[in-house]
């Protein structure tokens, strides 16, 4: 999951889909506060789940909100945080500062963090970028949100060099991780798709057919 923004509607219609697959964790890529009106609701969801929570953006700023309110900050974004920090109880305030900025997972073999396997704040949202991340992380899976785009870019060598392929998930839809490539990988925004698709979009990944499905919800 990734990207949920506070919208407790979009995440239970993912959860009541999910339940009727087959998963073994939840790992929340960043951002589930943010833009919505639900903050608690969706914290209260991660928590049942047991959830891993990667630090988001959204996150990220709350924190810095809650250290310091004296630098208060502008515009939407500030304001709906504010908000949503006067909606939130104490557990969930010191349940938000155990959050981290990235998991590496050694099971899986994989890096989940909230812009780039490199960056919380960064956007893995085109080639040159993606050509950029490989050369300076050198993990094979990378879990990351923060553009709402379903999408998959992998490398692989060629003879002409490190190949960077896209491909988008507009309408759902699978993505097998090849044995020699390095992928980074993105489910797309439960909360505020922006790619033109409105449903809410989430991915399950099989970590022993290295299988990548994305859901449009």
């Amino acid at each position: 999951l990734s990207d949920i923004h506070a919208n407790g509607v979009a995440l239970q219609a993912v959860m009541k889909d999910a339940w009727t697959r087959k998963f073994d964790r939840v790992i929340s890529l960043g951002d589930a506060l943010g833009y919505g009106p639900r903050p608690r609701e969706v914290l209260d969801t991660l928590r049942d789940l047991d959830a891993t929570c990667i630090l988001g953006n959204h996150e990220d700023m709350m924190l810095r909100l809650i250290h310091h309110p004296e630098v208060r900050g502008e515009g939407i974004v500030a304001q709906a945080l504010e908000w949503q920090h006067s909606q939130l109880s104490k557990r969930d305030i010191s349940e938000l500062h155990q959050w981290t900025d990235g998991v590496d997972d050694p099971l899986v073999g994989a890096r989940y963090r909230h812009g780039t396997p490199t960056s919380l704040d960064d956007y893995s949202d085109s080639v040159t970028s993606a050509r950029d991340i490989f050369a300076n992380w050198h993990g094979r899976l990378g879990f990351v949100g923060h553009t709402h785009v379903p999408g998959v870019y992998a490398t692989l060598n060629a003879p002409v060099g490190e190949w960077i392929k896209y491909q988008a998930f507009q309408d759902g839809g699978s993505y097998m991780v090849p044995p020699a490539a390095r992928v980074i990988l993105n489910p797309g925004s439960v909360g505020q798709p922006r790619d033109g698709n409105p449903q809410a979009s989430y991915a399950i990944f099989d970590t022993a057919r290295h299988n990548f499905q994305v859901y449009r919800i």
